[in-house]
């Protein structure tokens, strides 16, 4: 353990999340993968948006940026055109990511912006007392639930896919060897990357929907779950129900930061001075 404090803040430290809660597995997994990547913090901006899910950044000794509701990555896209050779990293929830900044994340997906988003998903607003979130399974309950949720939750990685994202994964905080490796791989693919971590919040989740505490509601989420290259062998009445886990989605497609870089440069080449006099966008703009 005493290895990677170094990547903590120490004086933040214990932490509030609830006992059993998730979000420490899934920052734990992360801070190992950036560690067994040998990436240098300082070049690493870690972006959260408002959730507990959010309060991550607030623990992590990197350059960090704790936004408004739903406005990571949009603030996240900032950072990345203004210093396109830093690892950009966004820290969100279900309902962050999905609700309020659902078009934010939509329109990175389809920028391909060279940006790593990793979405915990506990099926549930958490930190505001358990409201049912566009990730609430359709029946299960919460506080604005009570009777069970008669809207139907979106498969995140899926709308990912099909926005544009070039690299999608999900793991659980039960499989978290797996969680580790693709966040790894997501941070190290070049281009708009998802890991979607499914995890426990027994706090509200769990208590409201009678499934037990952190334990019971962990292994409810493995139950619910199956292995990519597992199910792939499997007839389709067995795979009926279960969410698929692992590397979904890994495709190569030019990144957004470089071809604004190369619009720059088309500009700077066809007429230098007024580039320089005019103030156009991003004319001084560098690989740095």
């Amino acid at each position: 353990m005493a290895e990677f404090l170094s990547y903590f803040r120490q004086d933040r430290l214990p932490h509030i999340w609830c006992p059993g809660c998730g979000n420490g597995t899934v920052t734990g997994a992360l801070v190992r993968a950036i560690d067994k990547l040998g990436i240098d913090k300082n070049n690493i901006v870690m972006v959260s948006g408002i959730g507990c899910s959010s309060r991550s950044v607030g623990y992590l000794d990197f350059d960090t940026l704790h936004t408004t509701h739903g406005r990571a990555i949009a603030f996240a896209t900032g950072v990345k055109l203004a210093r396109p050779r830093l690892k950009v990293i966004v820290i969100t929830g279900d309902g962050d990511s999905a609700a309020i900044g659902g078009n934010h994340f939509i329109h990175a997906a389809r920028r391909n912006i060279d940006i790593t988003t990793i979405i915990i998903n506990n099926d549930t607003y958490g930190m505001t007392s358990g409201q049912a979130s566009p990730m609430t399974p359709h029946g299960m309950l919460g506080t604005t639930a009570p009777y069970g949720n008669v809207e139907y939750n979106f498969d995140l990685c899926e709308l990912a896919k099909a926005a544009g994202a070039t690299y999608v994964a999900r793991a659980t905080t039960y499989h978290y060897v797996l969680l580790e490796e693709l966040i790894s791989k997501a941070i190290m693919h070049k281009g708009f990357s998802v890991v979607e971590a499914l995890s426990q919040c027994p706090t509200y989740f769990g208590r409201k929907n009678k499934i037990g505490g952190p334990v019971e509601t962990l292994n409810w989420i493995k139950d619910q779950t199956i292995n990519v290259k597992a199910a792939a062998a499997l007839p389709p009445e067995k795979r009926e129900g279960k969410i698929l886990i692992g590397e979904l989605h890994n495709v190569e497609k030019p990144e957004f930061t470089q071809q604004y870089l190369e619009v720059i440069a088309k500009v700077q080449r066809a007429n230098p001075t007024y580039a320089r006099n005019k103030g156009v966008p991003g004319c001084e703009l560098n690989s740095d």
